[in-house]
Formats: structure tokens, C-alpha cells, sequence
């Protein structure tokens, strides 16, 4: 039976016993009250106060104490005791035991439903997918389930369905709608050689895509995969939870027992007062609170933080998000738009045609960049031999009996005073030069600008407002490096720095505080898992997201100071549960063992289960307002 029919159950029990308190208090007496009240509890105790007792059993075995061990104690006490009272002619109090297990559940049915508010996120993500896709099948186009549909596939949507899968557009523009899976308000065009979201709305256009993932690889797979797992997750500060609640119980226990012998044996107390005094302590003590303080929280926050397309891993991140001291960025494809174009070619004309049939044989973007430049002037790559990469440095092969060398350090040889002199115009002016050498000798350079992308001022601003230290970290060359990073605000700037190295050159700035790495690159994921915290755009590489304890799926670097923000704020409200559980139990822990007993302030059993049914529902209420949380808001420059 589920925690909302026990608690029906236990509910509608429990009114014949309430309302024969109230006659009581206008001198009615039902007779047989004791034999309906021991009836009505019985099937209480049995059937909605039953996985109390079985939880609390499981744990002593285990030599063990939670929080049902507090209730299901409290309860037995006031039954038992009714029991061995209705023998001998004395007042009962089953409607304690009774009243008590009601009020319990009531906290665990807010707690449920409150709990699947909170993770309403996943559901709503789920609930997005497409059933159907209309795909080519023999030249003719067929409905099939979205489950049926395989990569390769080519894919019709026409104006105003949703996107089955992603995929490529290969024929037609639109404008889609990707604010379900993005958080991205506005909708996005595209044409054909952009990709597609499964889920996400098309516009006015009809497309034609091939499918490049489905099932589980899709992108809404893995987010509703990735959030799953992060709401699931345990934050560190859990431990001290789950360390306090070992303590708590054993000792609020002792304190019950001290309790009933103070009022019993000390002040003469009935028998029936002292234990009203202890099983209260038992009920109030309870620290359901503590244990929603951290899940529940945690669940609202990466919820929220996955409605406005970030994804947040698991706990620890949040954890470590308010202590971070630095923050660094890659540059290419991070911080700039990651699509290079060639700007300027100095030398002769066989520099282009030259370097193209060199850089036709790397997937470099800024190989892709000279190869468009090639293709845009009609020019076809030639055939070379021997062709190698050296990381970070350049490429090299023959060609036509000559060896070919691309890049920035491929050679010891000085560049002629003309060259040199333009190299650094260039460089000064933001761009990445490279050097065609042929046997060593300088054919000329080619200019090739990536530049900012126009949301990376306002993030990097909004980071120095909070106090972080902002480092730009790139392989480009430092005069490049330096320019892009005065464009968009960075205060430090680490060039010419290898791949291999990224990873050494983090964990030397973590000497000064955690730091946090934003990357987008395979060459990203050693950095982005050496860091304290990894942040992998959303458009980088499957390698990238993997490595990242933070995923910005709009690949927009806004979205870094609005996941930091974030991340902060939910740590803090789980701080702040915490704080309040455990001043709950301070306060209300003296009151139920009759500490004021003499100003007229006291509880009984069943007040101090209704107290910390609330309890609970105030933590979880505190979490869930986490929905509305005002995050900070930036504008593209």
C-alpha cells in the first residue's frame, strides 16, 4: 500500500477517536470508547504504521537508527502502554499512536507530491519526443514510429511538427523552434548542412534531414539521462547528514528515556504524564527534515537549471561552484565562434594552391578555413605525399619534389624583415598567422580570424562581478591571444600552449583555489576533467560533454555565469534546509520534554507529529521555491 492510501486510511480512523475528544471536552462519554479506540488503532498499527516498524527492525539489525526508528517507537510506546493501561483501568491514549502515524504520512504524502513537482523536469523532457517521423523509404515518403526510425535515414517534417531525431538538414530552411530542449526563446534558422534537435519544433519551412541519432544517443536521450542522474546523486555535504542522523537518533532516544525518569522519578509525575513528555520528545525529534534538506533541493535545482538548458552532473558540482577562484576558457570554439576564415594571403600566387593541397589532408579548423579559401577561388587540393602533423605546431609533406611545411614553429629559419613585418600588423590585429615555407625557404602567409563570438563580453563581466579571476587558455600565439581576449574582457591570457599540456597548465592554477575550465574540443577533456569544475559547451564534441561536470547545451558562453549562478544558489538552499532542520529539532526538542512545561507551553505526542509533518513541508516548500530564484540576465554585445 502506498504512503497516500495509508495515510487515507489512518485518516479516516483516527476521526471517530477526534471526535469523541471533542465530546469529551463538553462532559459526553461514548461508551465502549476504550474498545473502539484499541480497535481503530490496531488496524492503524497494523496496516499504515507497519513499514515504520519494519524500517526501524531492517535498520537495528544492522546496528543502525533512522528516522522511522523515532516513529515507530514513539507510536509503539503510546500503544503498548494503552494497552497495559486499558488492563488495569487507567487513561488511555491510543488516539496518540494513531494521531501521531497519521500526521507522519500527511508529511510523506506533501513530501511525495512535492517531490514530483520537483521532478516534473524529467517527465515534461520525456514527454517531448515525437511518436512519429515521416521518413524515405523507396522514394516514397511513410509514416513509421519514431522508435523504427534508424541513423541514415532521411527524414521529412513539414511546417509546425516536431523534429523525431537529430539529424542534418540536407534540403530546405526554416525556422525552428528549440526552447523545449535549449531553453532558447527565440527560434533558430536553418538551412541545409545545419543540424536538428529531436523534439524541438519546425517552423515555417519544411526540411529534409538524414538522421545521425536515435534512441539513446539522441540529445534529448542523454539530457533526460543526465538529469536523471544528477537529481539521483549525493552532494558531499549529504555525508554530514547521514552522520548526524547515525548520532541524532541513539541520542534523542536517551534524552526520551531522561525524560520520562525526570518527570517520573524525579518531579512524581503519573506514569501516563512522563510518557506522554517522552514519546513526544520521540515524535518532535524526528528528522525527517534533515533528510529532505539535500535531495530535495538538489532535485528542484538541476530541474530548473535542465528547463534553461543547462545540465548539471551530480552533487558534488554544486558543492564546488561557490568555492571556485578561477574561471578558464578556451579559446576556439568557446570564447570565439569556432569557424575561422582566411582574411589575408601574403606572397605569391602558388601560396594558396600550396597550402590547400597540404591542409585538404587535416581536419584542423584552420585547415578547413584555407581549404574553403581554396574552394571558393576554384582552386583544386593537388596530391602530396608523406603527409604528418606535428601537434600544435603545423603540418608537413612533399609536394612535387618539395617539402611543404604549414604552420607557426615548423622551422628555425627567420622570415624575411617584409614577411615578419606583416605577420605581426596581422597578429596585432586579432588574426592567426600561418607560414608556407618550401625547403625552407618563406612562399608568404595566410591571415586566418576567428572571431568572438557577441555573447562572450557579457559573461566574462558578469564573472568579474562576483569576483572570479578569468584566464584565457589557447595553443593560438600570445599577440593573437592577447587581442581576442582585450575584445571580450579576459584579464589573463596563457598562449601557446599544447594540447597535451592544457591538463598541467590547470592544475598549476589550481595552486591559487579551485578553478573551473570552460571547452568545447577533444583536445578539451583532459582540462575539463583535471578542473574542479568542467564546463563543455553543448556544440563541442560527444568527448568534451562527456568529460564536463556542467553541459551547456545552447553552447552559449552566457550560460556559464547563469549555471555558476545557479549552482550557487542551490548549494545555499541546501545549506539553508539544513540550518532550519536542525533549529526545528533544537527548539521544539525542549518544549515536547516539558522544559516549560510551567508557563503553560508543552506538546503532546500527536501536536509534535503535526509539527514535524510541517517541518518536513516547510524544507520541501523552501526547494521548491528554488523555481523562482532570480538569476542574472545578460545581453549579446
Amino acid at each position: 500500500m502506498n504512503v497516500t492510501k495509508r495515510f487515507w486510511l489512518s485518516f479516516w480512523l483516527s476521526l471517530p477517536m477526534l471526535v469523541t475528544m471533542v465530546l469529551m471536552l463538553f462532559h459526553i462519554m461514548i461508551p465502549g470508547n476504550d474498545w473502539l479506540q484499541l480497535i481503530l488503532t490496531t488496524i492503524i498499527m497494523v496496516v499504515s504504521a507497519r513499514p515504520f516498524w519494519q524500517s526501524a527492525w531492517a535498520s537495528f539489525q544492522k546496528h543502525h537508527a533512522n528516522m522511522d526508528t523515532l516513529v515507530a517507537i514513539g507510536t509503539a510506546t503510546a500503544y503498548f502502554y494503552s494497552l497495559y493501561a486499558m488492563a488495569n483501568h487507567l487513561p488511555v491514549f491510543f488516539e496518540s499512536a494513531a494521531f501521531v502515524t497519521a500526521f507522519v504520512l500527511l508529511g510523506q504524502v506533501f513530501e511525495e507530491r512535492m517531490r514530483s513537482q520537483a521532478g516534473s523536469a524529467v517527465a515534461k523532457l520525456v514527454d517531448l519526443q515525437a511518436k512519429v517521423a515521416t521518413v524515405i523509404r523507396d522514394g516514397q515518403p511513410l509514416q513509421v514510429p519514431v522508435t523504427e526510425v534508424v541513423v541514415g535515414d532521411t527524414v521529412q517534417v513539414r511546417p509546425g511538427e516536431k523534429v523525431p531525431v537529430d539529424g542534418e538538414i540536407v534540403a530546405g530552411t526554416s525556422h525552428i523552434d528549440e526552447s523545449m530542449v535549449t531553453g532558447e526563446s527565440m527560434p533558430v534558422k536553418k538551412a541545409a548542412g545545419d543540424h536538428v534537435i529531436g523534439a524541438t519544433i519546425n517552423g515555417d519551412g519544411q526540411l529534409t534531414y538524414r538522421a545521425t541519432k536515435v534512441g539513446k544517443d539522441s540529445m534529448l536521450a542523454q539530457i533526460v539521462e543526465l538529469v536523471k542522474t544528477a537529481q539521483t546523486s549525493r552532494a558531499p555535504i549529504q555525508k554530514l547528514t547521514d552522520r548526524v542522523s547515525d548520532i541524532f537518533v541513539p541520542a534523542v532516544l536517551i534524552l526520551a528515556i531522561v525524560t520520562f525518569l525526570v518527570w517520573y522519578v524525579v518531579i512524581g509525575a503519573s506514569l501516563a504524564n512522563a510518557l506522554i513528555f517522552a514519546v513526544s520528545v520521540v515524535v518532535i525529534a524526528c528528522p525527517c527534515a534533515l533528510g529532505l534538506a539535500t535531495p530535495t533541493a538538489l532535485m528542484v535545482g538541476t530541474g530548473r537549471a535542465a528547463k534553461l538548458g543547462i545540465l548539471i552532473k551530480n552533487g558534488e558540482v554544486l558543492e564546488t561552484v561557490p568555492t571556485l577562484k578561477t574561471v578558464v576558457f578556451d579559446k576556439t570554439g568557446t570564447i570565439t565562434a569556432g569557424k575561422p576564415q582566411v582574411t589575408d594571403i601574403i606572397g605569391g600566387a602558388a601560396v594558396l594552391p600550396v597550402a590547400a593541397a597540404l591542409e585538404a589532408q587535416s581536419d584542423h579548423p584552420l585547415a578547413k578555413a584555407i581549404t574553403a579559401a581554396a574552394t571558393a577561388a576554384g582552386i583544386a587540393p593537388a596530391a602530396v605525399t608523406n603527409f604528418h602533423a606535428v601537434a600544435g605546431k603545423g603540418v608537413a609533406a612533399q609536394l612535387n619534389g618539395h617539402t611543404i611545411t604549414i604552420g607557426n614553429a615548423m622551422t628555425a629559419t627567420a622570415l624575411p624583415a617584409a614577411l615578419a613585418t606583416a605577420q605581426r600588423r596581422l597578429e596585432a590585429a586579432a588574426k592567426t598567422v600561418v607560414v608556407v615555407w618550401q625547403d625552407d625557404a618563406a612562399l608568404g602567409l595566410i591571415a586566418i580570424q576567428d572571431r568572438p563570438r557577441a555573447t562572450s563580453a557579457s559573461p566574462i563581466a558578469a564573472l568579474h562581478d562576483q569576483g572570479l579571476r578569468t584566464v584565457m587558455l589557447t595553443g593560438d600565439n600570445q599577440a593573437v591571444a592577447t587581442a581576442i581576449a582585450q575584445q571580450v574582457g579576459v584579464k589573463e591570457v596563457i598562449a601557446n600552449v599544447l594540447p597535451a599540456d592544457k591538463a598541467a597548465t590547470i592544475q598549476r592554477l589550481q595552486a591559487a583555489g579551485p578553478v573551473a575550465f570552460v571547452g568545447d574540443g577533444i583536445n578539451d577533456a583532459p582540462a575539463l576533467t583535471t578542473a574542479d569544475v568542467g564546463i563543455a559547451m553543448g556544440g563541442g564534441t560527444d568527448i568534451a560533454i562527456e568529460a564536463g561536470g556542467i553541459v551547456l547545451v545552447k553552447n552559449d558562453l552566457r550560460d556559464v555565469a547563469l549555471a555558476l549562478a545557479l549552482a550557487k544558489k542551490t548549494f545555499n538552499r541546501i545549506r539553508l534546509n539544513l540550518f532550519w532542520a536542525f533549529i526545528y529539532n533544537v527548539l521544539g526538542i525542549p518544549v515536547a520534554a516539558g522544559l516549560f512545561y510551567a508557563v503553560g507551553l508543552a506538546l503532546s505526542p500527536e501536536l509534535a507529529g503535526l509539527a514535524m509533518a510541517f517541518s518536513s513541508l516547510s524544507v520541501v516548500t523552501s526547494s521548491v521555491l528554488l523555481n523562482r530564484a532570480k538569476l542574472p540576465t545578460m545581453q549579446a554585445a
